[in-house]
């Protein structure tokens, strides 16, 4: 018997999972893939909103605001690179100048602040391969980008260690409530709890539709997208969206926090929860609309594409709290953009409604610290040398491409919620991102997981289930 069970080990589950695990009560995190960060927490636009965006009174107006003031603090906490680097949303018709001027007033009464409109001279002078047709932008200096992995890892790292279980490779199949106590019943046991957090992505809808009758539609809205290689870090400078449409903010180009250049995404409502795969089209159409924003931009860098899908519900708003009809039910559905960045706020907002449903007193022993895998590429050449004296695994380059040591996996392996898979240690440490895209390092990566794990090379898997790299050994005892 749990307090507490959270379906979901997404950017939102994990950020209840480390708030509640402030409070005395047991808590469980039931996950149906092999790690945390696997759905659409794993891809999107790794970008902070200000929060001009979301209608006046809304949920999303409210979290994103919340959580975009909160997350200064979230990543100091937790070890997490965070940059405020300012958003331009542009545009290239003068007749619509005056939507700008809607969404500085709409920001503005959602409480964000700075918003200014630039003309084309001032947008060059920060931008200068702004798009030839554009000819204002609304600017918005809270905006700024992330890395959803770290984000998202800490999370779930920071409530392991005060507490929080996590069960993976767990698909959740059944919830109902029975004399006020919840089941949550999988394909191999049934759990019990007196709450529980449906923060299913996609899947929130099926969920939230067993236990009650007011009923969710979640559409999933698939979104391709492409990856610049570093070297063409520093062509923008800002995230740059354009107008807004029903679909969403357009096509946008941003930097990472990594250095990288990310361009996307395009906006197609799917049938499948699981369709990411991209098509040429849909690429086609990314490079296409970004060069209105954007010119010339250097797609001859593109190192990757990718595609993710965000719960579009036909609400049109964030699903959170307690369901009118399914008390101990808390929902968090139809977390679509700007979720990633609502997410310390919803995570705080659930934690508080649990607690007081509860009555759950806080711990005096919370451990609010936690620190990132180490990077012996921010240490000066001594400090280096001390580590690889000390522990040479930190001396043997896995990753070529970018720098990613042997001693980098075995910590990515052995942390709480450890990685155990190929995109579990790529996710920790970048290992696999760069240039070549993982040709280089995924036999060496495998070998370290194998032996940490103590598996057979035939049981690594690239992102868990069936995703075996190696079919069958070629010969006997080797």
């Amino acid at each position: 018997m749990y307090d507490i069970i959270i379906i979901g080990a997404g950017v939102i589950g994990c950020a209840a999972a480390r708030e509640l695990s402030k409070y005395n009560a047991k808590t469980l995190v039931i996950e149906k893939s092999e790690d945390v960060c696997t759905g659409t927490s794993k891809a999107n636009s790794a970008i902070v909103h200000s929060g001009y965006d979301a209608k006046n009174g809304t949920l999303k107006a409210r979290f994103n605001v919340e959580g975009n003031r909160m997350m200064d603090k979230v990543c100091r906490e937790l070890d997490v690179p965070f940059k405020r680097i300012g958003s331009l949303t542009v545009c290239t018709d003068e007749s619509r100048i005056g939507e700008l001027d809607a969404l500085k007033e709409r920001g503005e009464k959602n409480g964000v602040e700075g918003l200014r409109i630039l003309d084309r001279d001032e947008l060059l002078e920060i931008e200068p391969h702004i798009g030839d047709g554009v000819v204002a932008a609304l600017y918005a200096p809270t905006a700024g980008i992330i890395c959803p992995f770290k984000l998202t890892v800490a999370y779930a790292e920071n409530a392991a260690v005060n507490g929080v279980e996590f069960l993976f490779d767990t698909a959740v199949g059944k919830v109902y409530a029975e004399n006020g106590i919840w089941h949550v019943v999988t394909e191999n046991a049934e759990y019990t709890a007196a709450a529980v957090v449906n923060a299913a992505g996609v899947y929130s809808d099926v969920f939230h539709n067993m236990v009650s009758d007011e009923k969710l539609n979640i559409v999933p809205r698939k979104g391709e997208y492409i990856l610049l290689d570093r070297a063409a870090e520093g062509y923008v400078k800002h995230t740059v969206f354009q107008l807004p449409t029903k679909f969403g903010k357009g096509v946008l180009v941003t930097p990472t926090v990594h250095g990288n250049t990310i361009v996307g995404p395009t906006a197609v409502d799917v049938n499948e929860k699981e369709s990411t795969s991209t098509t040429a089209a849909g690429i086609e159409s990314v490079i296409a609309k970004a060069s209105l924003s954007i010119k010339d931009l250097p797609t001859r860098q593109v190192i990757t594409s990718f595609a993710g899908l965000r719960a579009h519900g036909d609400r049109h708003d964030f699903v959170v709290g307690e369901a009118a009809d399914a008390p101990g039910f808390f929902d968090c559905a139809a977390i679509e953009s700007p979720g990633l960045s609502a997410a310390p706020a919803i995570g705080i907002f659930i934690a508080e409604q649990i607690k007081n449903k509860l009555q759950l007193s806080e711990k005096e022993d919370f451990i609010a610290q936690r620190k990132d895998i180490l990077n012996p590429n921010k240490l000066t050449i001594e400090e280096r040398n001390e580590l690889i004296r000390r522990e040479p695994a930190y001396g043997t380059i896995v990753c070529r491409c970018e720098s990613v040591t042997e001693g980098e996996i075995l910590d990515a392996i052995r942390r709480p919620v450890g990685a155990r898979s190929l995109d579990g240690v790529k996710r920790r440490t970048r290992a696999g991102m760069g240039r070549c895209q993982a040709g280089f390092c995924s036999p060496k990566v495998m070998e370290i997981l194998r032996r940490e794990l103590d598996i057979d090379l035939t049981e690594v898997t690239k992102s868990g289930g069936d995703s075996y790299i190696v079919n069958a050994r070629t010969k006997d005892g080797e």
